[in-house]
């Protein structure tokens, strides 16, 4: 039992502050981040009891994360609200200088345009652009292809683009 405790530990480490980040972009508020992201690592740890091998422990987090932000507001009766502070922080290769320059341009009209976004966009350009995760893990979380999540990733940064142009 101490080396599944040990094991878990390093896996805590690992992640805590990248399962936080994502809770805090979704729900805005720290306390409430914390508390969700407490819930998320000990159900993370009662899983990881009794199954002692999870293949790939980021995404088994992420989605237990996901899921808990989904239920949170389900009991709150929210609508689902993402923080964009850091939005100036985006970067990827793969995105052009363009897309950089727009991203960049005007923080205020990106943070309004985020919020009109479908979730799921939301979430995968979060986990792509902020957390700077490989689209097969986010295909992992999201139980959907990796050639689905890279069109949904697309189509995403493409709404938030002329969303922002509207604005």
């Amino acid at each position: 039992m101490e080396h599944i405790r040990e094991q878990f530990s390093e896996i805590y480490d690992q992640y805590i502050s990248k399962i936080y980040r994502f809770v805090y972009l979704k729900v805005n508020s720290q306390e409430i981040a914390e508390d969700i992201t407490s819930n998320v690592f000990m159900k993370g740890w009662e899983a990881y009891k009794s199954q002692k091998e999870i293949n790939n422990p980021g995404a088994f987090l992420y989605q237990i994360a996901r899921n808990s932000v989904v239920d949170y507001y389900r009991q709150k009766g929210r609508t689902n609200i993402v923080s964009t502070d850091s939005i100036p922080q985006i970067a990827d290769s793969g995105i052009t200088a363009h897309d950089k320059a727009i991203l960049s341009a005007d923080v205020s009209a990106v943070k309004e345009s985020i919020y009109k976004l479908k979730k799921d966009y939301q979430d995968i350009l979060i986990w792509h652009y902020l957390e700077d995760m490989p689209i097969a893990d986010i295909a992992k979380i999201m139980d959907k292809p990796a050639g689905t999540i890279r069109v949904m990733l697309h189509r995403g940064l493409k709404e938030l683009k002329e969303l922002i142009k509207e604005s």
